[in-house]
């Protein structure tokens, strides 16, 4: 035998005893402190997807100039949903991803913004309306939270098939995935490889929905959009109702308000732009929806009237 191989004595084995006692009331710590740490959850909300897919539901169409969303009402049901699905988890806070030109906030996204526990994040928006960069943001979003261990759990209101890299990610650190949507008036409003990836599907249907979306109407008491049988208005009278508008909001909005439009020349926020098209289409009486030159014409006299005052 080796006389450098000894086998262990009294006091090697109670040095060993010692030491796994230490690991196993570390352990025990450890144990301890995760169970009584109430785990997290967030939402995450695509708005686009939120404002086609319940637009369609409700009224009949996707174009966000013709209805209006509570958004601060259906952004507090999601909110209660979650208390119900997660009774011993905390909100972390809700999400909200739209587009803007030039990611500046609309007058509609800043008051979003100001709600408690809600985070207005921003993507562009191109000339044809189509959001840009959503998509990247709700994943790098998504993937640090996980990452970082401050959410457990993760809901998803979407239905694009790009968010699937986004639910990928976030599983990976250890996060769950609940996807949830509208119902679709037919077929499927979410692309079926993101409804294979998450852990589970949740879907509103109308009477959760219809009590947020209220249709536009036009002060001639006519849906928003309805076009007339006649011919459509001159540039001269689109020009001049434009600046009618202004003219209207300058004195009833106050100079404040209309001074904040300024730094946006020559665009509009979306929800001014809108508000502009649909009351200028009631003074008119006729819709300028098809008239896409029209619409610039009404939205130059319109600054010109605002530029001219200031």
């Amino acid at each position: 035998m080796n006389d450098d191989v000894r086998p262990a004595g009294p006091t090697d084995l109670t040095a060993v005893v010692a030491g796994i006692e230490r690991t196993n009331e570390l352990l025990n710590r450890v144990l301890a402190e995760v169970a009584t740490t109430p785990s997290t959850h967030a939402v995450f909300v695509d708005a686009g997807y939120l404002y086609a897919a319940a637009g369609r539901l409700v009224t009949g169409t996707e174009d966000r100039r013709s209805f209006d969303l509570d958004a601060e009402g259906i952004i507090d049901a999601f909110i209660e949903v979650t208390r119900v699905v997660f009774p011993d988890s905390r909100l972390l806070r809700v999400y909200w991803y739209d587009g803007a030109r030039r990611r500046i906030h609309t007058l509609e996204q800043q008051s979003i913004a100001e709600l408690p526990d809600v985070k207005v994040r921003l993507g562009n928006l191109n000339a044809n309306n189509q959001q840009k960069g959503v998509d990247s943001l709700i994943r790098s979003d998504l993937e640090s939270l996980a990452r970082h261990r401050a959410i457990s759990d993760a809901v998803l209101i979407g239905g694009d098939e790009d968010l699937v890299s986004a639910v990928e990610a976030a599983q990976g650190y250890g996060a769950r995935v609940h996807l949830w949507g509208v119902e679709a008036v037919d077929g499927r409003n979410q692309a079926e490889p993101l409804l294979w990836e998450v852990d589970s599907q949740r879907t509103f249907d109308l009477e959760f929905c219809k009590p947020y979306v209220t249709e536009r109407t036009l002060q001639d008491g006519g849906a928003a959009g309805a076009a007339d049988d006649g011919p459509a208005p001159s540039r001269e009278d689109v020009r001049f109702v434009g600046a009618q508008v202004a003219a209207q909001w300058l004195a009833s909005r106050g100079r404040d308000w209309t001074a904040d439009l300024l730094p946006g020349h020559p665009y509009l926020p979306g929800a001014v732009d809108q508000d502009l098209l649909t009351t200028a289409e009631g003074l008119l009486r006729h819709s300028l929806r098809p008239y896409a030159d029209l619409r610039r014409v009404l939205r130059d006299g319109f600054w010109e009237h605002v530029r001219a005052q200031f």
